[in-house]
């Protein structure tokens, strides 16, 4: 069986344009309502949307590759790269710091050229150790000569091998025609469509030894940037593949073991794009809601503690905090003693900010006066 990249017409991809013309439309719509509704948010309001979807896709394209991020400590790191707010927050890891440094280079620096050198330190600061696990890796370089790349799952000894990259001997050869089209294509093809074929293209050589899925979502990111000339994302992709995932490896497998059509992945990717877009509408309410709260509240007198258990129920949204907050909840948020959160769970009762659920059996909980 020949992989796509075995091909002789690699890299040259190619779809069928007319069944992709109504989802390709579908796309356009939705890219534009929600930019035409972003438009009109204040600098705040943006910055706080840009922090939101940010943390998101941080969080979100680690889990796709089954790795498990401290939510509070990826805020932190975006905080503090965007100039927010971090009272209350943990420090962030050097790892989380460079997956986010990642990411804003790709999107805020969208203009500037995509070269081996660039891509090169992307992969390095997302492993500052050389280590991934308890392997080390290359960090910062291409696989070498000899190294097979096997995408594989199943326990040891009964392997299933999904896809075989192309021999490290290739990827000087293979990343150069990527680049090379990178640019090329930046003024032949569709933005959306080069997006997808981007992501593709990049995991399909897979040049790195780890880290080639979450460097193809920052290029996917950057190419959105480019297409939408705006350095600031509104919904995160990420999210959506995360939801999707089976789906996601799926399509990407059945195309890369397929001839050079790739109409059935770009449908897959735009389908994806326009839920992760119609997903980021309950995202821009849930900043407003947000700004409105501390507006309506802005000289209630409040401590850290109290700020910062107010902000994760904001976050989670009406009802979105699993079992409404709890004295325990607040015990574990704070660090604070069980006496200490009781009583400042009642000062936010008073004042307004709080209120009490109906009562589920003996257990008391809270959630925010919306």
């Amino acid at each position: 069986m020949k992989y796509i990249w075995q091909l002789k017409e690699w890299p040259k991809l190619v779809w069928k344009a007319g069944d992709l013309l109504r989802l390709l439309g579908e796309a356009r719509l939705e890219q534009g309502k929600l930019l035409s509704k972003v438009s009109g948010l204040g600098f705040k309001l943006k910055d706080e949307a840009q922090a939101d979807v940010l943390t998101e896709e941080v969080v979100k394209t680690s889990a796709i590759e089954g790795e498990k991020l401290n939510p509070e400590q990826v805020r932190s790191s975006v905080a503090r790269h965007l100039g927010l707010p971090t009272a209350g927050l943990p420090s962030s890891s050097r790892s989380i710091d460079g997956l986010v440094e990642v990411l804003l280079d790709a999107t805020q620096n969208y203009s500037k050229p995509l070269t081996a050198n660039r891509v090169k330190r992307w992969q390095a600061a997302l492993f500052p150790t050389g280590q991934s696990g308890l392997r080390k890796i290359r960090a910062g370089k291409w696989r070498r000569p000899d190294d097979e790349m096997q995408v594989v799952s199943g326990p040891i000894g009964r392997e299933k091998v999904h896809y075989e990259a192309p021999p490290g001997e290739k990827l000087d050869k293979e990343m150069k025609q990527f680049f090379d089209w990178w640019q090329s294509s930046l003024k032949t093809e569709d933005g959306l469509l080069r997006s997808g074929v981007a992501h593709f293209y990049f995991v399909t050589i897979h040049p790195f030894e780890d880290g080639n899925g979450r460097i193809a979502r920052a290029l996917t990111d950057m190419a959105l940037a480019q297409d939408e000339n705006l350095p600031i994302r509104y919904y995160s992709l990420s999210s959506q593949i995360m939801g999707d995932r089976d789906d996601y490896y799926n399509t990407l497998e059945k195309a890369q073991k397929a001839g050079p059509d790739i109409t059935e992945w770009l449908e897959w990717y735009l389908k994806c794009y326009v839920r992760a877009v119609q997903k980021s509408e309950t995202l821009t309410a849930k900043v407003m809601a947000k700004t409105d709260f501390w507006q309506e509240h802005r000289e209630t007198e409040i401590n850290q503690r109290q700020r910062k258990v107010l902000n994760r129920l904001l976050d989670a949204g009406d009802g979105g905090f699993q079992g409404g907050l709890t004295t325990r909840k607040y015990v574990s948020m704070t660090k604070t003693s069980r006496a200490t959160a009781f009583r400042e769970i009642s000062d936010l009762l008073e004042k307004g900010l709080l209120k009490q659920n109906k009562p589920k059996g003996r257990s008391v909980s809270y959630d925010l006066n919306w």
